[in-house]
């Protein structure tokens, strides 16, 4: 039986006591913390202050909790809008603001479909903010969107990670390379990414995500008009 339908074990008095939401919130307080490294059964368990055997009474595998831990930011994305358009710029904005709060939802986002009861919820949400289009369209349309907010926000993520382990954020990183590149530019062999670089403009994160997801959504309007 699938985690989201096995009952939990009943109450029973004891000094600490436990549920799978209070587990899967302690996971999430350490992954938040430390990254999904630092999440598991044994850590989990010393959080909650209690032996780690009782936890396999709610949860059988890591993976289950990983699942779970999922679920539970997906309470925090919920999709809405007057139009197919707004519905989609809503739920990629939901899945990018709930990355930037826990950084380790960007890892387990993209694989299989994820079908705990939350996330079944957001999908309802969109899938019925797009009523007006046929399944054939809906199905590839939310699969470009997810692509893109997978992808924008993964990169986010990186970039994060990489100011924190480097100590060096991307200005710094940018005038510890410049020479190289502006060297490497002079030679003539890279005509058309040195005007990129020189004439491009530089925008901030959140002007790369909206510009990056107004292209998407414009393409997909444009489609749908043809």
């Amino acid at each position: 039986m699938l985690v989201w339908e096995r009952p939990e074990p009943p109450d029973r008095p004891v000094p600490t006591p436990l549920s799978r939401e209070r587990i899967v919130q302690a996971a999430i307080n350490l992954a938040d913390e430390d990254g999904l490294s630092a999440v598991s059964l044994r850590k989990v368990a010393a959080e909650l202050n209690v032996g780690p055997m009782r936890l396999y009474g709610y949860i059988d595998t890591k993976e289950e909790l990983l699942e779970l831990m999922l679920d539970a930011v997906y309470a925090e994305i919920r999709p809405s809008g007057e139009t197919w358009r707004e519905t989609l710029r809503s739920l990629a904005e939901g899945i990018r603001q709930a990355a930037h709060q826990h950084e380790w939802f960007a890892d387990l986002i993209g694989g299989r479909p994820q079908l705990g009861p939350n996330t079944l919820t957001s999908g309802e949400a969109v899938v019925a903010g797009l009523s007006g289009m046929s399944v054939d369209i809906i199905v590839p349309v939310m699969a470009a969107v997810n692509a893109y907010v997978i992808g924008a926000v993964r990169r986010e993520i990186t970039e994060r990670r990489a100011e924190r382990s480097t100590g060096t954020d991307m200005k710094q990183f940018q005038a510890a390379y410049g020479p190289y590149l502006r060297r490497m530019l002079a030679t003539g062999r890279f005509p058309s990414l040195s005007t990129l670089i020189h004439d491009g403009p530089h925008l901030t994160p959140d002007e790369t995500f909206h510009t990056g997801l107004d292209y998407l959504l414009d393409g997909i309007e444009a489609r749908l008009s043809s």
